[in-house]
C-alpha cells in the first residue's frame, strides 16, 4: 500500500505551517489526500499555504505559546474538519548568542515556542485522541541541535533536547492506547530561519556568511544544504501506517551531519 493510499481521507494539523518546513509538510500531506489545517501566527501566510495545498485545507491563526489560543485554534479545526488523526507540531523559532550574553527574553522566547508550544499542542491532540479512542499520531519537529549542543545556540539546543525528552516520555505513556509519538531532527535546512542564523553566526564569529554556509555543507556528508522537501516525506512516513510500529523515535534527517 502506498503512503498516499494509506493516508487518503485523514485529517491533520500542522503548526508553523505557513513557511519553511511546515509549508513543505502541509503540501506533502495534501498530496496524499490528507485534509490539513494550516496553523500559524501569520494568518495571511497560512491562507496562502492552504490555498496552495487545496483539497479543503483550512488556515487557522494560533499563538502556540498561549493555552487559550491553542484551545481556540483546535476547536476551530474540529469545526472545520470534524476532527483529526494527525498532529505535526512544527512551530519553532531561534535566536543566536553566546551563552554568557543570553538574555532572559531570548531564553523565554525559544522555550515558549519550541517546547511550551509542543507541550500545549501535543496535550490538546492527545486529549482529543484519548476521548474519541482515536489511534492518533503526533510528530514533533526537533533538531539535530536536540542531540548535540550547538555553539551560539545553547538555549535553542536546550529547548530541542526538551522536545526529544518529552516525545520519548509521552510515547511510553500513550502507546497502550494505540497512539504513536515521534520526532524528526532536521539538520542545516535552507529556510528563512537559516538565513537569519547565518547572518547572526557570521557576525558573532567574525566570518562571512558565505564561509558559514560552506561550513554547514562541509559538515554534511551528502554534500549540500538540506531543503524543507527533504524533511517532509519523513514526516509523512511517520504519520502513515507504514510506521505503525515506530514510536518514541527522534529520526535524523540531516544528510549524515548526525548519525546517532
Amino acid at each position: 500500500m502506498s503512503l498516499a493510499t494509506d493516508l487518503a481521507g485523514k485529517r491533520a494539523i500542522v503548526t508553523g505551517g505557513a513557511v519553511g518546513i511546515g509549508r513543505a509538510i502541509v503540501l506533502a500531506l495534501a498530496a496524499c489526500s490528507v485534509r490539513v489545517a494550516v496553523l500559524d501566527r501569520d494568518r495571511p501566510g497560512a491562507e496562502r499555504t492552504a490555498a496552495d495545498a487545496g483539497g479543503g485545507a483550512v488556515p487557522v491563526q494560533v499563538d502556540v505559546r498561549r493555552r487559550d489560543s491553542v484551545e481556540r485554534a483546535f476547536a476551530e479545526v474540529e469545526r472545520a474538519l470534524g476532527g483529526y488523526e494527525i498532529l505535526v507540531a512544527n512551530a519553532g523559532v531561534s535566536t543566536m548568542n553566546r551563552a554568557v550574553d543570553l538574555t532572559d527574553e531570548e531564553w523565554d522566547y525559544n522555550f515558549d515556542v519550541n517546547i511550551r508550544g509542543v507541550f500545549l499542542t501535543n496535550q490538546m491532540a492527545l486529549r482529543h485522541f484519548l476521548a474519541r479512542r482515536v489511534p492518533g499520531v503526533v510528530v514533533n519537529v526537533a533538531s539535530m541541535a536536540g542531540k548535540i549542543g550547538a555553539p551560539l545556540l545553547a538555549h535553542y539546543s536546550a529547548s530541542k533536547f526538551a522536545v526529544i525528552g518529552w516525545t520519548q516520555a509521552v510515547a511510553r505513556e500513550v502507546a497502550g492506547d494505540g497512539i504513536r509519538v515521534n520526532a524528526v531532527c532536521p539538520g542545516f535546512v535552507r529556510t528563512g530561519m537559516q538565513e537569519r542564523e547565518v547572518q547572526w553566526e557570521a557576525r558573532l564569529r567574525g566570518l562571512t556568511p558565505e564561509r558559514v554556509l560552506r561550513e554547514y555543507v562541509d559538515q554534511t556528508p551528502l554534500g549540500r544544504l538540506e531543503t524543507p522537501e527533504d524533511v517532509a516525506p519523513v514526516v509523512v512516513f511517520l504519520a502513515s501506517d507504514a510506521a505503525r510500529f515506530v514510536t518514541g523515535e527522534a529520526v535524523n534527517v540531516t544528510g549524515g551531519a548526525r548519525m546517532d
